[in-house]
């Protein structure tokens, strides 16, 4: 069985084109399966039937799995089996007898300005580290760019004498991001002061830099994040991607248009988008309950 999976990821990496981190996704919703099927005694996949895949579901919902990430392991466990039928490693799908659970309707979290405001001040700028976590913030606020496009921005993508970037996002799907001068003036200190200090003598073509004059990773940009949302005493659930979250939300909220904020997310369907005008909405409500009189 695991090889079949191993034949399915090197067939996701070679024929369907998948990025690296699509690919590692899938990989670790089969491993987690593959885990299931063992302990359960499952020697072969064409002995898997619909009743095996909802107790595997009824499982990973009773261990505490978010109903999102439910969604998620029905979706890989469809185009999985779609491929072994495709080539004739089983005989029936079972993936044709479950439903898709309904997504939840969880709100993302969004930061204010107050708390948008203590986030940027806690980094030291008096250390080389501090000014290039504030940038980063500043960065993520400022374009609205995925964590794993703010780690793979090269210095060829900057344009900042145009207020703009270019990143490639999901798909493969290439778009010219605007950038407004505070996070323009971050960045140039950014490169100009800390940078070349970061290489020591070494070359890269990416814009943010490890310690080790490497690239940085999206895992150490998060526990950045999360350490000085801590710091900043702010008790929400925050991630680089709420970052994302406060600039579609506040773009809304400040008049931009839909289509306008669809774009520059890169989203490829504007239901996706659609969320934030709820998030908005939720705003508007929490502000009328807080400062009006009879609410």
């Amino acid at each position: 069985m695991q090889d079949q999976i191993n034949d399915y990821l090197h067939y996701l990496l070679v024929e369907r084109g998948l990025s690296n981190n699509s690919i590692k996704s899938y990989q670790q919703d089969l491993k987690q399966f593959m885990v299931y099927l063992k302990d359960n005694h499952y020697e072969e996949f064409s002995s898997i039937d619909q009743y095996t895949i909802l107790s595997y579901l009824e499982f990973e919902k009773n261990s505490g799995k978010a109903r999102n990430s439910v969604i998620r392991l029905v979706s890989t466990l469809r185009k999985f089996f779609q491929y072994l039928k495709r080539f004739n490693k089983i005989k029936e799908n079972p993936m044709n007898r479950i439903d898709t659970p309904k997504k939840g309707s969880h709100l993302p979290a969004v930061l204010n300005d107050n708390e948008l405001s203590k986030l940027m001040s806690i980094p030291d700028f008096n250390n080389k580290y501090g000014i290039r976590d504030r940038t980063i913030l500043e960065t993520l606020y400022a374009t609205g760019l995925r964590v794993s496009e703010l780690v793979n921005l090269k210095l060829a993508d900057l344009h900042l004498e145009m207020n703009l970037i270019q990143t490639i996002g999901k798909g493969d799907k290439e778009r010219i991001v605007p950038i407004d001068d505070v996070a323009i003036n971050w960045l140039n200190k950014y490169l100009n002061q800390v940078r070349p200090v970061l290489l020591k003598n070494r070359t890269s073509k990416y814009v943010f830099l490890n310690a080790h004059g490497s690239k940085i990773s999206r895992q150490s940009v998060w526990k950045k994040i999360k350490g000085y949302v801590v710091i900043a005493d702010i008790h929400k659930d925050v991630t680089p991607h709420t970052l994302r979250h406060t600039f579609a939300t506040h773009l809304l909220e400040n008049g931009a248009d839909l289509r306008t904020v669809q774009e520059l997310l890169g989203h490829s369907d504007i239901s996706t988008t659609q969320i934030y005008t709820h998030v908005s909405q939720e705003h508007l409500r929490q502000e009328y309950q807080k400062y009006h009189p009879r609410a």
